[in-house]
């Protein structure tokens, strides 16, 4: 496998000319950063050999106070260097951590969207949420600091050891000595902290996905008085988090105090070993000043190194998962054909064996065809098949055998515009985005014009408890419309559908769950948007349907039967039987067979 470090630096390829002229300037910076201490040395020399001084000698003055407004110079133009290349280079590793971010969530998130429907049915949504916010965000705050920590820590060692191995050959060995031991250690604390950090990502997914599950089930948790046990539930998925994490800052916490001790060693080898020299002649004083500031500055920023490889490990973690959601292959890809316009809207199923995952077949050699622009039904028990129908011919699954068609056009050669594009879709579990009413019935067609939005209202009969909230059309409807009652939810779902004037209207168990009123409203509002296009309706209730103009029975992933209402209920068969069950002419006759004569 790709080590995340190289995937990140292909997936960069764009960013790449800004990551070198931030590197250029992290460069330039650590160079004017180092240049103060040695114009200490330089200083001191002045103050201790006046004539005789490298700036003297270098540049021909002879004043030691001139030499020293010399040395005051170049210190201020360092510090001037310093500062503008801090300024640039703070702003362009920040800038491109927030635009890897952003292309890291936006391209995770167009990938996720492409994805099956059932890959989302077998993902867990919270650890996808986690992924496209936690995991980004890691990768940002690594991008933010730490590479740049990284590219300071390697310039600090080349100049620093410049310095040193221009001056004493022994010193540089000694003063060098630690880091060996510091870089060995923090291969060595890379690989032990790879496995504390792939289990604090875990844990981050597991505890984002039991939070998003009972947020969205709050309703349910509250209505079973059970909001104790949930947020036990979450004490759990939460201190799993707590521990991996403790886990992981108990390892790297002692990286640093292992570190300075290595620096105590070098440090004290300078301090002594260059006093020797020092006072045996063999080294100026003003080199010594330096070569002790120097060994300070060479190691002291290694104790860095462990807040930055923490970040470092968290960033490479959080990298793997996105890369490796990134590396999902979608198991269903869309075709490259469109329907001719315009869509007729004729559907027709041949020979459809289908079942989910690796389980039994749910249709078994399905076939049913509807000719354009007739209103035709689906019904039968719990179980029967019919939602899997619409699932199909949406193209959410395919099919293991046979053909689903659209206008004579297999679904599986359209493109997902072509196809979605002609079908209009009303589900039984009605899902608003947090909006206006307006926002919600144009989501379709969101160039839609307030009058074109309007008269879809009205088609589906909306319009009257729309004009009657407090903002009508602007009124928000809150996450998942729960400021609307069903009924209302669903009909503002129909005049969505509806504005897209699509060849193809399925409804999806669409009055299941809503009162007789509302039923009846719906029921009037299909005869009006029906008109003019292939209605295919997925039906519990019958008496939504008892006017349909074919009416399909299905029953163990079979046609069992079709034909017209009158035509179902004369047969005497699976339908009639069902029609009697519904209407209670089944419980009356059981009552009258057992009524004594």
């Amino acid at each position: 496998m790709t080590h995340p470090l190289l995937a990140l630096w292909r997936y960069a390829r764009r960013y790449r000319p800004r990551i070198l002229l931030a590197a250029l300037l992290t460069t330039l910076n650590k160079a004017a950063d180092v240049a103060p201490e040695l114009l200490i040395g330089v200083a001191v020399d002045v103050v201790v050999r006046g004539g005789d001084s490298f700036v003297s000698s270098l540049l021909g003055v002879e004043s030691r106070y001139g030499q020293l407004v010399v040395v005051a110079a170049a210190n201020a133009l360092a510090w001037v260097v310093e500062s503008v290349t801090d300024y640039g280079a703070s702003l362009l590793w920040r800038g491109l951590a927030q635009s890897v971010e952003h292309d890291a969530r936006l391209d995770t998130y167009r990938h996720v969207q492409g994805l099956e429907v059932s890959w989302f049915e077998d993902t867990s949504s919270g650890s996808v949420v986690s992924v496209l916010n936690d995991d980004v965000n890691q990768l940002e705050r690594f991008l933010d600091v730490g590479a740049s920590a990284i590219l300071q820590v390697f310039w600090n060692i080349v100049l620093v050891g410049a310095v040193f191995a221009a001056t004493s050959l022994q010193l540089t060995l000694l003063a060098f000595l630690p880091i060996p031991v510091i870089v060995l250690g923090s291969l060595a604390y890379q690989r032990r902290l790879e496995p504390y950090y792939a289990r604090v990502r875990a844990a981050a997914g597991e505890l984002a996905g039991t939070l998003t599950a009972n947020l969205g089930g709050i309703t349910t948790i509250k209505a079973f008085s059970s909001e104790e046990r949930e947020a036990a539930r979450v004490h759990a998925a939460s201190e799993e988090y707590r521990l991996a994490n403790r886990d992981a800052i108990r390892f790297s916490s002692a990286f640093v105090p292992l570190i300075r001790m290595a620096i105590l060693v070098g440090f004290t080898a300078t301090l002594l070993l260059g006093g020797k020299l020092v006072l045996d002649g063999d080294l100026e004083v003003g080199l010594y000043s330096v070569l002790v500031y120097m060994t300070q500055r060479l190691l002291w920023p290694l104790t860095e190194l462990g807040a930055t490889l923490d970040l470092y490990q968290r960033a490479m973690a959080s990298t793997r998962r996105i890369f490796g959601l990134l590396a999902v292959e979608p198991a269903i890809r869309p075709g490259t054909r469109e329907l001719a316009a315009p869509v007729r809207g004729e559907l027709r199923m041949q020979g459809v064996r289908f079942g989910y995952g690796d389980g039994p077949d749910v249709l078994r050699g399905l076939d049913l065809h509807v000719p354009a622009g007739e209103t035709h039904a689906v019904v039968g028990a719990t179980g029967a098949g019919k939602s899997t129908l619409v699932r199909l011919l949406l193209r959410f699954h395919d099919v293991r055998a046979g053909t689903v068609s659209v206008d004579g056009q297999d679904v599986r050669s359209l493109t997902y515009g072509s196809l979605r594009g002609a079908v209009g879709y009303v589900a039984q579990d009605v899902f608003l985005f947090h909006g206006t009413v307006r926002d919600n019935v144009a989501y379709g067609r969101p160039d839609a014009s307030d009058a074109e939005v309007r008269r879809a209202a009205e088609l589906a009969e909306a319009a009257p408890f729309v004009e009657a909230l407090p903002e009508g059309y602007g009124t928000v409807v809150g996450e998942r419309g729960v400021k609307l009652s069903g009924g209302q939810r669903q009909r503002l779902s129909i005049a969505r559908a509806v504005l897209r004037d699509p060849a193809v209207l399925v409804l999806d168990e669409a009055t299941s769950a809503v009162d007789n009123e509302t039923e009846a409203a719906i029921q009037r509002s299909l005869a009006h948007v029906g008109e003019g296009r292939t209605v295919l309706v997925i039906a519990h209730r019958l008496s939504t349907v008892r006017d349909a103009d074919r009416i399909w029975v299905l029953e163990h992933g079979r046609v069992a039967e079709s034909g017209t209402h009158d035509e179902l209920v004369g047969a005497g068969g699976l339908y009639a039987a069902l029609w009697r069950v519904q209407t209670g002419e089944a419980a009356h006759e059981g009552d009258t067979a057992g009524r004594p004569a």
